[in-house]
């Protein structure tokens, strides 16, 4: 096995993590009407889901809001 730096370990060990994890698909439109698909891994689709439900939208709804946050610089 080749020897990797501890950054790249970690990179590739969460690389094979990741895709053993089930992951979820949410269909939603962008704002400038294109339709997406995002995949997310099931922390991010848990945290979506709690954003979402203390406001009382849906997934996609909250996808749709999220995507007028302007990009930090």
């Amino acid at each position: 096995m080749t020897e990797f730096p501890a950054d790249e370990q970690a990179f590739l060990r969460d690389l094979v993590k990741g895709s053993r994890q089930k992951h979820h698909h949410v269909k939603w439109t962008d704002r400038d009407g294109s339709e997406r698909v995002t995949v997310l891994a099931q922390t991010e689709i848990v945290r979506l889901n709690t954003i979402a439900h203390r406001l009382g939208i849906s997934k996609v709804e909250l996808m749709r809001q999220a995507a007028h946050i302007p990009v930090a610089k």
